[in-house]
């Protein structure tokens, strides 16, 4: 069979025996789910959001929570996220305004965790009208209320503004996220609005097992993050959820636990794919650019297909990494590791943005051969401990003909066209 995966502005191209492939992880068409069950998916972003509002999970209204006088602190994504504030804000400032809330006692926080600060055209990008309606600061680390300290050891500091609010209202986007699981729910306030003593207690976390992708039910991380609303509430949240073209296609909102939840399960409706069982070699792009201008964005489809490898197995990663590496801290994370385990070791010891991607990487590691076809320099892919290749074709060849030494029967292979949105499972 002829395959073609994204590669840059092009495409890799390979013959793989038809016989040997098990499956082929692509979104699931939840189109058919929805006629079936006599449901009309609703045609605009405008029918979503308000159907979301209208029906909340586990809570009443917004309009029905708060009181005018009280003043309401919304915390949102920062610019690194593709959260769309602009669109999702309108609509929650409406639902105050219909409860008689003042837009002088709303201020909408964006959630920094461990990113630099806003200039003021990037608030107010992400803000749109309500920039001018309404006070917008960043999250401050410098000013926090420190409240508490979590069962695993973690500071419960949260930003002046937001602790000291009579309510807290979390926005976010769901997606899957490598070690909290999913992204959105109370992630926008712990550790979004939080310090970075906060985020390296939680986040050293991600090497336990259980906190990877997918994972809610026993992850330490996501635990540890929860435990924080014993002590700091929040009061509701409206999370959606993003196509490929990041245009919302689903929203919830409600209570910041349960109206996740019924967003997680939507999400994966869309993105979770079964597969009949773990395979020899996993062959995984993200689609191309700009997804993978560099190989810290391209970890991301790397870090799902190591839910579809078996162990001992090999994952051939398709990503042209034209721009190299791609962020600072991972280069020199990765770069002075003298082997995988070196990058796993120092994650827990000082949880670092940039170098939790090279330790997630060190994780596939121990678990699998990773082959990375792209347009870095073979000797220096060899330093970072991935074997090299500018061929689709040849790395397919050497990891059949690898896998076959060891195996008595054919190696099994599996496809992952879009390997950064969809995140297999064994059926």
């Amino acid at each position: 069979m002829k395959i073609r995966l994204g590669y840059g502005t092009g495409f890799q191209e390979a013959d793989v025996p038809e016989e040997n492939i098990i499956k082929i992880v692509e979104q699931n068409d939840i189109a058919d789910d929805a006629k079936a069950s006599g449901s009309v998916a609703p045609q605009s972003v405008a029918d979503i959001l308000w159907r979301a509002l209208a029906n909340p999970i586990g809570t009443p209204r917004l309009r029905d929570i708060v009181k005018p006088g009280e003043k309401i602190a919304i915390i949102t994504s920062d610019i690194t996220r593709p959260m769309p504030t602009w669109e999702v804000i309108p609509y929650v400032l409406e639902e105050l305004a219909f409860a008689g809330v003042s837009d002088e006692d709303v201020t909408l926080v964006f959630a920094l965790g461990s990113h630099r600060p806003h200039t003021e055209e990037e608030q107010r990008h992400l803000a749109g009208k309500a920039f001018d309606m309404i006070q917008c600061v960043d999250s401050d680390p410098s000013d926090c209320v420190h409240l508490g300290v979590t069962r695993s050891g973690t500071p419960i500091d949260i930003t002046r503004v937001v602790a000291e609010a009579d309510r807290i209202i979390c926005l976010g986007n769901i997606e899957y996220h490598y070690f909290a699981g999913y992204s959105g729910g109370v992630k926008a306030l712990m550790p979004g609005a939080s310090t970075p003593e906060a985020i390296q207690a939680n986040h050293s976390m991600m090497v336990e097992d259980a906190a990877c992708t997918g994972n809610l039910d026993g992850n330490p991380l996501r635990e540890d993050l929860e435990e924080v609303l014993g002590i700091c509430p929040v009061d509701f949240i409206f999370n959606v959820v993003l196509d490929e073209h990041k245009q919302i296609v689903h929203a919830v909102a409600g209570d910041v636990v349960a109206a996740h939840r019924e967003g997680c399960k939507y999400l994966d409706k869309l993105y979770r794919v079964e597969i009949p069982a773990r395979a020899d070699i996993v062959i995984v792009s993200q689609g191309g650019a700009p997804k993978d201008l560099n190989l810290y964005q391209t970890q991301k489809a790397l870090d799902n297909s190591k839910h579809a490898v078996k162990d001992g197995g090999t994952i051939i990663l398709v990503g042209s990494c034209r721009e190299g590496l791609g962020q600072k801290t991972f280069e020199e994370w990765i770069t002075k590791a003298t082997a995988p385990e070196d990058l796993t070791r120092r994650i827990r010891e000082e949880f670092r943005l940039g170098g939790h991607k090279a330790a997630a990487i060190a994780m596939v590691m121990e678990h699998a051969d990773i082959k990375l076809v792209s347009e870095m320099e073979p000797d220096f892919v060899r330093s970072i401990f991935i074997e090299p290749y500018s061929n689709l074709q040849q790395a397919v060849d050497d990891a059949l003909s690898e896998q076959r030494k060891n195996l008595a029967d054919e190696p099994t292979v599996i496809i992952m066209p879009y390997g950064g949105s969809t995140l297999p499972s064994v059926r």
